[in-house]
């Protein structure tokens, strides 16, 4: 037990000593990043594949999420999202809907462009989501229940000033749920591609 924590302290300590490392070395042109960052992003979906051979339509959905910086340049990422697709036709009758809500837990890497107020970035995530059935009267008919998916994201931040950025970036989500519906079994993979416009807060 005791060792465990030597172990951590030092990990602890030589994360801190990298980051003071990376404020001297930075130029005026590249500043480090701040410690902690909050974030809210939203935009249009497009399925990229049929729901259990239900055609869907564009859609919109929303994430919010908080990161922490433990490193210069990479961090770690936790949040909740909700994303919307409708069908007008699916094997839960005419204009269902389906609702991904959720959990996202992943690591992101951000990185200056020297000489603009611009910075790049990459996100990759594990999901903990599920599928909600809406049918036409806007009631839940079926829920798959939560489970494991991916995420991978990449855009860049623009820098406002006073920690504000706009964050615009294309987002993937890919999440495959079993789905028991009527005394039969149907496998969702819900997997689109959202255009994505953040607004962040960094401290």
């Amino acid at each position: 037990m005791k060792t465990n924590i030597l172990i951590l302290a030092i990990l602890f300590l030589g994360t801190l000593q990298l980051q003071a490392q990376e404020k001297e070395s930075c130029t005026n042109h590249e500043a480090p990043l701040e410690t902690f960052s909050l974030e809210f992003n939203g935009g249009p979906s497009i399925a990229t594949n049929n729901l259990s051979g239900s055609r869907l339509n564009p859609g919109f959905g929303f994430e919010a999420s908080i990161l922490w910086n433990f490193m210069p340049h990479t961090g770690v990422y936790a949040g909740w999202g909700w994303n919307r697709l409708d069908s007008e036709s699916s094997f839960v009758g005419n204009d269902a809907c389906f609702e991904e809500t959720g959990y996202v837990l992943g690591l992101q890497f951000k990185h200056p462009i020297k000489s603009t107020n611009i910075l790049w970035f990459l996100r990759a995530g594990m999901l903990y989501n599920h599928i909600e059935v809406e049918n036409a009267e806007g009631v839940i008919v079926a829920d798959t229940g939560h489970g494991s998916g991916f995420q991978v994201v990449g855009g860049v931040d623009f820098l406002l000033g006073k920690g504000w950025s706009i964050s615009p970036g294309i987002k993937f989500n890919s999440l495959t749920r079993s789905l028991e519906y009527e005394q039969d079994s149907q496998q969702l993979r819900y997997k689109y591609v959202s255009l994505r416009v953040g607004l962040v807060k960094s401290f």
